[in-house]
């Protein structure tokens, strides 16, 4: 029993102490460039995902409307027409050791 209080002391000890030590800061920089070239099935280019993610740049409201103003209000889209799925490949090569998109599975 004393055994368990002591490995339990020590515990809770261990952390105190570890938020009590200063924290020292590395800050490093590191620029990586990707060019993407080459196109997808569509034909189009292939593009990367946007930076800072699909949330909209402006608010959808700037503000409180106005008294007698004109509201509209409009369902949104479906998932399949705000993001249609992209149009089918000619032809599907067979897959390679680790490659999992755009190929077809030996045997199939």
């Amino acid at each position: 029993m004393k055994l368990i209080a002591l490995a339990a002391a020590l515990l809770a000890g261990g952390t105190a102490i570890a938020q009590e030590m200063p924290q020292t800061t590395t800050t490093t920089t590191t620029t990586t460039t990707t060019e993407t070239t080459g196109t997808t099935g569509a034909g189009i280019a292939a593009e990367e995902d946007p930076h800072g993610g699909y949330m909209p740049s402006t608010p959808a409201l700037s503000g409180t409307p106005t008294p007698g103003a004109q509201i509209v209000f409009v369902p949104s889209k479906t998932p399949s027409e705000a993001y249609p799925a992209p149009a089918p490949l000619a032809h599907y090569p067979i897959c390679k050791r680790g490659q999992f998109d755009n190929c077809r599975q030996r045997g199939g």
